[in-house]
């Protein structure tokens, strides 16, 4: 492998691990409070980036602004995330908090494939795709190689602004604090005479609003086409298994490993290149069972 294609798999794999690690943090995040696997969390991701597309293609009809398209993103993903994640919190997930996992699981698998349905009923099934506001940022060259500013730039600052912004809510807010609360006991933390549903439909609205923000910022650069959103649940539920459960630093690093590895297999070992991932949960959970990142530890609330 020369330096330039060295460089670009390189490139490719990190712009890859942001949009893989935003939709990550926001299934992890919902896990670590509700200590519920949400199966419907892939179909966030499309539903952002179907809405986003939606919102870009409007922009583009009406000659409106180009500044517009990227704050579009932001927006279709605050609505769309915010919006589903309200309606899955008041009518399924509060219901199945204390049922079994198995039942968990099988609950939330039907959401999925009724957002599914309902993907396909409001957009059909030929490709959604708008690159305004990649052409519109331009490219840049690094290491000899052209790569666009959007992919390179906007996508891992974004996952590095929800990495720290999360960090920041749950250390230095009282309302973070109070999640961090339910999600060490959460009868303790009703106990204490903290608002358990308020925190749970905060941390399911802010979750959901993270996997439609990684399907938005995906809208420009990827076809979206019925299925998608399974390809990412299954991904991302590889991310949080191998970076532990609940662990916020652990979906980080995970989504960077499998980021990297899966673009170097497309380059060197194409026919691997949709297993890598799993290998990689599977060496990782050999070794640590829990995860990178899950180690019991006291906290102090």
């Amino acid at each position: 492998m020369n330096a330039s294609l060295f460089a670009l798999a390189l490139m490719d794999g990190v712009s890859y691990a942001a949009l893989l690690f935003l939709v990550a943090l926001g299934l992890t995040l919902i896990f670590g409070v509700m200590r519920i696997l949400n199966m419907a969390h892939g179909s966030l991701y499309a539903w952002g980036g179907y809405f986003a597309a939606t919102l870009g293609l409007l922009i583009t009809r009406y000659e409106l602004s180009p500044l517009l398209a990227l704050p579009a993103l932001v927006v279709a993903a605050l609505l769309m995330g915010g919006l589903l994640g309200t309606v899955l919190e008041f009518s399924l997930l509060r219901r199945i908090l204390d049922k079994d996992p198995i039942l968990q699981l099988l609950v939330t698998f039907a959401a999925f494939m009724v957002l599914e349905d309902l993907q396909r009923m409001i957009w059909g099934v030929q490709p959604v795709f708008v690159s305004d506001v990649v052409s519109q940022l331009g490219t840049l060259s690094v290491a000899g190689v052209t790569y666009t500013r959007y992919q390179l730039l906007v996508l891992p600052f974004m996952a590095v602004l929800a990495f720290f912004g999360l960090r920041w809510f749950l250390g230095r807010t009282a309302l973070g604090r109070q999640v961090t609360a339910v999600t060490h006991h959460r009868e303790v933390a009703t106990a204490m005479g903290v608002n358990t549903g308020r925190v749970t439909w905060l941390t399911i609205s802010v979750g959901c609003a993270l996997g439609a923000l990684g399907g938005a910022l995906a809208s420009p650069t990827t076809s979206f086409t019925p299925g998608i959103g399974a390809e990412m649940m299954v991904l991302s539920f590889a991310v949080v298994a191998t970076g532990g459960l609940g662990q916020i630093g652990g979906a980080a690093l995970a989504a960077l490993m499998i980021g990297l590895a899966r673009s170097f297999a497309v380059y060197l070992l194409p026919e691997l290149e949709v297993l890598v991932p799993y290998l990689i949960m599977v060496g990782v959970l050999l070794i640590r069972p829990e995860g990178l990142f899950s180690t019991a530890a006291t906290r102090r609330i």
